[in-house]
């Protein structure tokens, strides 16, 4: 069978059985029809990212802009929240392969957010089918069969409240063009999910729900907006149909929550601490200024400095709005053959959890089913109702300064030995086709890889101490050289022959070592994984 395309519209990857299903003529018009609507204003707001981060790389400061102002001392609140979603104490997040699906929804979590992004490493086929699995749990047909043993997984009869995480507006999506232009892999992962599954979901009394991440201005809300806007009218569906939170995991993003919530405010059920990333772009909106340089990242906690002054600011944002201030990831995951490590895991989920439900969270994010009953017992003895919106939180006042508070700490050797091995591991695996990778007791993922590639960057560029002498270049290739060599032991010959860790290993090289720190490694990262796709 050939593809059924419409005309201006061309794919680049071979058919597989069934793609149609999900690719089918109606569905690449409406992918198509968002592109050409959209994909412009989008080009054009990504050319704003890289005039701003010129302003910063001269000096300019992030600010609370003066134009908006009416914004932030107006009277408005988002619109009330569907159901489903008025109880979110604990989410589960993953990609969207289908037994991931399947253990989610069944995790006993409020909310499962099925991860295109930072879970997922964007091949076509993980794309594709990811789609069609989602296509299925929506149904409730969804079902898998391990290839090894023949268990059988299946969707049990409670289950969580299902939403979707499209990729960022950053990312292209090359396998399909529109007019002889890669389309948005926003606007893709966006306008599929939405176009087979938004009246079935209504139909069953919820609703097509997003988690819309990276976002650094309200422009880009209003862009996200705008899409929803006509989508429903496309597809002849109540405006406010869609319900989006933002995640705010960029610097600048932290300076307008107020103005994000407004332009999507038809539609917004909330904002959630997107912490890694912003972790990560608090150093890449700085990296030009020795001032920012960070210590360790296990010393860069939600306890103090610039994380603590926006998760508060975030909850006291929200609630004055009506909106779900959601809590950040435990990057945690169940340690089963050490009890006495397992303990120390859990007892930092509790801290962790504990303080975002002292504070006002109305929920809480868990990589690892095994997470859920944890989160869930912690959020039910300090949140009685189903969310804590009422809990305006006016003793908070946060400034731009406590926004830009470096935390106190030291930058190690084990560190840095620590950052390049997680890079190496993770981009590796990445391009092997996985998001998400359990490495060293955590769960990480493109988030969390990319503090470690920006902070060795920073480090290297700042020539910041790193225990007791500046980080050189060849302080780095000797790191580099003798963690590659710990890895090929850790994951044994077999394994590191057959994987791609020479490629990671000169990728990683390459973004710690550039002129100006890289936007994102999953650009250059997705070009070396086309090069292994597939020929159409």
């Amino acid at each position: 069978m050939t593809w059924q395309l419409p005309a201006g519209v061309d794919i680049r990857a071979p058919y597989s059985q069934g793609d149609e299903k999900v690719l089918s003529a109606e569905a690449l018009t409406f992918l198509a029809d968002l592109e050409r609507r959209f994909g412009p204003r989008r080009r054009e707001l990504l050319q704003r990212r890289l005039q701003r981060q010129q302003a910063f790389d001269r000096g300019e400061l992030p600010h609370f802009l003066e134009e908006t102002r009416g914004v932030r001392e107006g009277e408005w609140r988002v619109a009330p929240p569907p159901a489903d979603l008025l109880d979110r104490r604990v989410e589960i997040t993953g990609p969207v392969d289908a037994k991931m699906i399947i253990n989610a929804l069944n995790s006993g979590a409020q909310a499962f957010m099925a991860d295109f992004e930072d879970a997922t490493a964007p091949t076509w086929r993980n794309l594709v089918e990811g789609q069609g699995h989602l296509a299925q749990a929506v149904r409730l047909r969804l079902r898998y069969v391990a290839p090894q043993g023949g268990k059988e997984y299946i969707l049990g009869d409670r289950l969580a409240t299902l939403l979707v995480r499209p990729r960022g507006l950053h990312l292209p999506e090359s396998h399909l063009e529109v007019d002889g232009q890669a389309m948005s892999g926003s606007f893709f992962d966006f306008g599929l999910y939405f176009f087979h599954n938004a009246k079935a979901l209504l139909e069953r009394g919820s609703g097509p729900y997003f988690y819309l991440p990276k976002l650094e201005s309200h422009l880009e809300a209003r862009l996200w907006n705008e899409a929803f806007v006509y989508a429903q009218q496309r597809l002849g569906l109540p405006e406010g149909s869609i319900k989006a939170t933002v995640l705010i995991e960029t610097l600048p993003a932290a300076f307008e929550m107020e103005e994000i919530l407004y332009e999507l405010r038809e539609h917004s059920v909330g904002l959630n601490c997107g912490r890694w990333d912003y972790i990560f772009s608090f150093i890449k909106t700085h990296r030009a200024h020795a001032w920012a340089v960070l210590p360790d990242r296990a010393l860069v906690t939600m306890n103090e400095g610039f994380l603590r002054a926006y998760s508060q600011l975030l909850i006291r944002t929200c609630h004055r709005r009506g909106a779900h201030a959601m809590g950040g990831m435990a990057a945690q995951i169940p340690i089963k053959d050490d009890a006495e490590a397992n303990a120390a895991a859990l007892a930092r989920v509790r801290a962790d959890k504990e303080r975002e439900a002292r504070d006002g969270h109305d929920g809480t994010w868990v990589a690892h089913p095994g997470l859920v009953v944890l989160a869930r017992e912690i959020f039910d003895a300090h949140m009685p109702g189903k969310n804590q919106i009422e809990r305006l939180r006016e003793d908070v006042v946060v400034s731009a300064e406590d926004l830009l508070r470096i935390p106190q700490g030291k930058r190690s050797e084990a560190g840095m030995r620590s950052n390049i091995r997680v890079a190496l591991r993770y981009l590796e695996a990445w391009l092997q086709g996985q998001g998400c990778v359990p490495l060293y007791s955590l769960m990480e993922d493109a988030a969390t890889a990319e503090i470690s590639r920006t902070q060795l960057w920073q480090w290297l560029r700042q020539g910041a101490e790193v225990e007791s002498a500046p980080l050189s270049v060849e302080r780095f290739d000797k790191a580099l050289a003798e963690e590659m060599s710990k890895v090929a032991e850790e994951v044994g010959a077999a394994r590191f022959a057959a994987g791609r860790f020479a490629e990671a290993k000169a990728l990683l090289e390459s973004l710690v070592k550039a002129e100006t720190c890289p936007d994102f490694l999953t650009l250059p990262a997705y070009e070396a994984l086309l090069k292994h796709e597939p020929a159409a």
